[in-house]
């Protein structure tokens, strides 16, 4: 390849991987390594990630990597951070990668455990809003009214807020991020790397299979999630609130976007009403209420 046309950031997935059309692991992994760089250990929980970079089709890590059961990745990272230390091995990075499935439902005992011993491991949640690699059922990550193969008529229940839910266990830092901004993605992997103790970042994963939608629109997904408000960007620094990115825009209500422009655009919401889509605005209007209170605290 001639110099003229070379890219200025090297993939650490390079193209041809296993993922579905239109996936964004590719690129959130890129991003992420990039940032944290080569002294860097990833534990993947079973997950989409598992056949992308697992399998005999996907693509070889370049950095190493630990397969663990879907309980079991902050368990397995806080040890491998305490037998790194215990060898004076400071500068390594240990990191899950792990899906909404392992993060907020069968690994939710350790991921908590591990919040509350302040383990120094940096922890990403990819929330792809579902268990997509196994079938498209249902997490507690879903949102609400999302069609699953688990919930065919539109989940009951409300998605689980567990950037909030971290928060509470009083670590250094916890952040949400999008692939569609991806400046503030990285910024904020960049400032996690800096900080000793347990960093949590939830990053919103559109899957073109499971949200249904046509995969070359992955990006503009994300990017509707954020300007209608139903993904807020923000973070959290010891225990200070921070909208970030274009959410701090947001907090007047007339910058932000009907979220029927973000439902409509994905067949899982199909199946919703005219009034089962005005509830749901109102219910991220009285969000956004929330979040003008941690503002102004």
């Amino acid at each position: 390849m001639s110099s003229l046309v070379t890219p200025k950031r090297i993939p650490k997935f390079y193209r041809g991987n296993a993922a579905c059309p239109g996936c964004p692991i590719p690129k959130e992994l890129d991003v992420l390594l990039e940032v944290l760089g080569n002294k860097t250990v990833l534990v993947v929980p079973a997950s989409c990630t598992t056949i992308i970079m697992g399998d005999t089709s996907g693509m070889p890590s370049t950095v190493p990597v630990i397969h663990s059961a879907f309980g079991a990745p902050a368990a397995i990272a806080s040890g491998i951070v305490r037998a790194l230390r215990t060898r004076g091995d400071k500068d390594v990075i240990v990191t899950v990668w792990a899906g909404d499935g392992s993060t907020g439902d069968i690994g939710f005992a350790s991921l908590s455990g591990a919040a509350e011993r302040n383990e120094d491991i940096l922890y990403v949640c990819y929330d792809n809003e579902a268990y997509m690699n196994t079938g498209i059922q249902r997490s507690s990550l879903t949102p609400k009214g999302a069609w699953t193969t688990t919930t065919p008529e539109g989940k009951r229940e409300y998605k689980k807020p567990l950037p909030f839910i971290i928060a509470e266990h009083k670590v250094p830092y916890v952040a949400t991020a999008s692939i569609a901004y991806i400046y503030d993605y990285e910024a904020k992997v960049r400032k996690a790397k800096q900080i000793r103790g347990f960093r949590y970042l939830h990053l919103l994963s559109p899957c073109p299979p499971g949200w249904r939608f046509d995969s070359k629109l992955t990006i503009d997904t994300a990017k509707l999630a954020v300007e209608t408000g139903v993904w807020p960007l923000f973070e959290i620094e010891n225990g200070e609130f921070r909208l970030t990115s274009v959410s701090k825009t947001l907090l007047d209500k007339k910058n932000r976007k009907q979220v029927a422009e973000y439902l409509k655009l994905q067949g899982r919401f199909k199946q919703l009403t005219e009034e089962e889509i005005k509830g749901i605005q109102e219910e991220i209007d009285e969000m956004w209420e929330e979040i003008k209170k941690l503002v102004k605290k």
